[in-house]
C-alpha cells in the first residue's frame, strides 16, 4: 500500500510541476530547449537520451523551419558538450532532420537560461524540456531573467503518465530540494 501511495505521488508532483509556470501561447516560430545532464562520455547517458526523445516529441512543429530544437549544456569532463552529445543522439541515432541549435558554454541551470535567452527572442513558444522539477526550475529563471520572454513559456511533453514510474518518487524528493532555491512566490505557485 506505501509503494502504490509514493508512485501515485510521484506522478501527482510531476505532473504537477510539468504544468507550472506555463500558459497557452501561440505562434508559428516554436523553440525547445532540452537542458543537458552531466555526461561524461561521448554518448549520451540514460538521461539525457530521454530527455532528447522528449524534446523532439515536444516539437509540435515536426521539424519543420518554425521549430528549432537548442541542446544546452556545456563540457563536463574536457570532452564533448553536453550539447553536442545530445545532438549527436538526436541526429544520428533518432534521426532527427529539424533545426537544431547549440548552446554549449553552460555548467547550471542559471547559465542554461542566461546563454539561450538570445536563441529565443523570436520565439512565440517556448517550451524548456528536462524531468518535471528540473524544468520548472529553468522556467522560473527565465520570470527572473526576462518575464517577458517567461509570458511564451508553453508546457513541453516531458511529463508522460506511467514513463519512469518507478523513479518518480526519487524525483519527486529530489525535485523538492533542487526547488527550495524558488522564491515564496515561486514556491507557492509550483507546490
Amino acid at each position: 500500500m506505501a509503494g502504490a501511495a509514493a508512485l501515485a505521488w510521484g506522478e501527482w508532483l510531476n505532473r504537477r510541476w510539468s504544468r507550472t509556470l506555463v500558459g497557452r501561447g501561440e505562434g508559428a516560430v516554436e523553440a525547445v530547449v532540452v537542458l543537458g545532464f552531466k555526461n561524461p562520455r561521448a554518448t549520451a547517458n540514460v538521461i539525457n537520451r530521454w530527455r532528447v526523445r522528449a524534446g523532439i516529441r515536444s516539437a509540435t512543429g515536426g521539424g519543420a523551419g518554425d521549430t528549432r530544437v537548442i541542446f544546452s549544456g556545456g563540457a563536463t569532463s574536457g570532452g564533448a558538450t553536453e550539447a553536442e552529445v545530445m545532438a549527436d543522439y538526436a541526429t544520428s541515432v533518432l534521426g532527427f532532420r529539424g533545426t537544431v541549435v547549440l548552446e554549449d558554454r553552460s555548467r547550471t541551470t542559471w547559465e542554461n537560461v542566461t546563454n539561450v535567452i538570445p536563441l529565443l527572442e523570436d520565439a512565440d513558444r517556448i517550451k524548456i524540456v528536462s524531468q518535471p522539477a528540473h524544468a520548472l526550475k529553468a522556467r522560473a529563471y527565465v520570470r527572473r531573467q526576462r518575464p517577458d520572454l517567461a509570458e511564451r513559456l508553453v508546457r513541453a511533453d516531458d511529463y508522460r503518465p506511467g514513463e519512469w514510474t518507478v523513479v518518480k518518487p526519487l524525483l519527486a524528493l529530489y525535485g523538492l530540494w533542487a526547488l527550495r532555491g524558488l522564491t515564496a512566490d515561486e514556491r507557492k505557485i509550483s507546490l
